[in-house]
This record gives C-alpha cells, structure tokens and sequence, in this order.
C-alpha cells in the first residue's frame, strides 16, 4: 500500500489483528459488511488494531475475500449467486465451521446465512444416523429413549 498526499479522498483503514497475529488494513466500506465492526466504526471506536479472536489469518482472508466481492462489485444478483455457489462449494467441513463461528461473531449477516446454507445443504433430505455421521455427533440416546422419540414424533423419522 503506498500513501500518497493527493487531494483525493483517501480510503480509511481499519486494522484488524487475529488470533494467529495476523494483521490486515481493510478499507472502511469493507470493514461495514459485518455489523460488529459497522457499529464500532459508526460510534469512533476504531483507532486501534481491533482483536478478532474467533479468527485466525486464513479464515480472516477468506471472509475478507467475500466482503470484497459483495462490496465492490455491481455485478447482477444471478453473477452473485454463482460467485457465492462456487465460494462455498468445496469448502471443507472444519474449515466452514469456523468461517461461520467468525462471521457469527462479527455480526456478518448475510456470510453467515450464505454459510448457514451450505450447513442445510449437508443435511437436506439426510437421516438423524446420517447427519449424526457428518458432523461426528455421537448418539447418547439408548435404544428404548430413541425408540420413544421416533413414537412420539414420526413425523420427523421418515
């Protein structure tokens, strides 16, 4: 980044620092995608390095990445949609669950339902035994309580 004294507005910098010591400048407009950091901006609480516990610098990046993209570009919604498809297509397990914990935490609405998708996504259509498998859920029902559940409400056991 160079600093230049033009008399064009300059872009404002927020520091963010992670939790892996990371250190990123992200411009303003970038910074007020996530709502947490909108609000620390909009009150002038933003003259430091801002910590960000729940993110490490890959994660940071990648968030930084979607932020960018749905900051900077006008393009159409369809364009969009396909370009957020592909963001999170062959996102691995580990890693979307702390890209979402991070977008959670940074009031990230709309990463966080792009992500929150992606988790629906997995499981749509997927049996409890199944969804118990992909997210390594262990069952600590006995037999005669699952039994009980599965009588009680059938229309969740299909």
């Amino acid at each position: 980044m160079s600093s230049s004294s033009s008399s064009t507005t300059k872009a404002r910098l927020i520091t963010l620092k992670t939790s892996d010591g990371g250190t990123f400048l992200v411009d303003e407009a970038v910074a007020k995608k996530f709502g947490f950091l909108k609000q620390l901006v909009d009150d002038g609480c933003d003259g430091g390095v801002i910590f960000i516990p729940p993110a490490d610098s890959r994660i940071m990046s990648t968030m930084l990445e979607w932020c960018k993209k749905h900051t900077d570009e006008v393009a159409p919604s369809d364009e969009l949609e396909a370009w957020d498809a592909e963001f999170v297509k062959d996102m691995d397990q580990g890693f979307l669950y702390h890209l979402l914990l991070a977008a959670d935490y940074l009031n990230g609405t709309e990463l966080v339902n792009l992500l929150a998708q992606k988790v629906a996504n997995m499981i749509k259509g997927k049996k409890a035994e199944e969804i118990r498998q992909i997210f390594h859920i262990k069952n600590d029902f006995t037999p005669e309580q699952e039994e009980e559940i599965r009588r009680k409400n059938p229309w969740a056991f299909y």
